[in-house]
């Protein structure tokens, strides 16, 4: 396993607020995230995940070099706010699950790695440093659906014609397991300590990668009967130059 380079681990503490919904009660955190990782190309049915290759590809983005791959982004890219600014037209979310270590427990969110479908031309690291990765503050403990995890579903819509359209939808079962994901993450980039923050991968847009001025995204637990839905907005800010 390797360990974080020094300059990986003296970065500036983000807050978060959250609140811990376990099956004992809730709880209100504020907890200090020092970094945060897109995972990209997770799939675990290599023929959906080509797919979305695909997808990309048909916007004149280069295919991954490597599957998967670790992103690293600011951590003060997150954010749990109900809306986003970005540049121009040209941004989307994806809907991921989110991972949490936090006084050495791990717990699992929801989230959009919105991303600038134009710069991910020219790089897909750049593209996702564009744009702010919004959360949901609502965060479960892992051990709480580990035994079911594969059970789980994860659900976007975004607004269309001043109504709400299914974006994605499926099993999360699609995207490689987070024990399996943390494990191929220590390996080539070091382990996931306190304070990190890990996007563990997406499904394919239905109907194609488009923008939306809204998005909600949802971490569904048909086992224990509940889910973690965020929304928000987004505003485009003009062009200039």
């Amino acid at each position: 396993m390797k360990a974080f380079p020094a300059e990986q681990t003296m970065g500036v503490n983000v807050p978060l607020d959250i609140e811990i919904h376990s099956q004992q009660g809730r709880e209100a955190l504020r907890v200090p995230v020092s970094s945060l990782i897109i995972a990209g190309w997770t799939g675990r049915d290599k023929a959906a995940m080509l797919h979305h290759i695909r997808e990309l590809e048909a916007l004149g983005v280069a295919p991954p070099a490597s599957t998967p791959i670790f992103y690293r982004l600011a951590a003060s890219r997150l954010t749990s706010a109900s809306h986003i600014e970005t540049s121009g037209p040209d941004s989307s979310g994806e809907v991921e699950f989110v991972l949490l270590r936090h006084a050495g427990q791990l717990y699992v969110g929801i989230g959009s790695d919105h991303t600038d479908r134009r710069v991910e031309v020219y790089s897909i690291t750049v593209s996702k440093q564009m744009c702010d990765k919004p959360v949901g503050r609502t965060f479960w403990p892992y051990d709480e659906v580990a035994p079911h995890w594969d059970q789980l579903l994860l659900r976007a819509t975004i607004r269309e014609d001043g109504k709400d359209v299914i974006y994605q939808e499926g099993g999360i079962a699609k995207m490689l397991h987070p024990e399996t994901l943390l494990a191929q993450l220590a390996e080539s980039d070091g382990a996931l300590a306190d304070g990190g923050v890990i996007f563990g991968g997406t499904l394919a847009a239905i109907g194609g990668i488009r923008p939306s001025p809204r998005m909600e995204v949802a971490l569904i637990d048909p086992v224990l009967d509940r889910a973690i839905v965020h929304r928000y907005d987004v505003k485009e800010l003009p062009m200039r130059g």
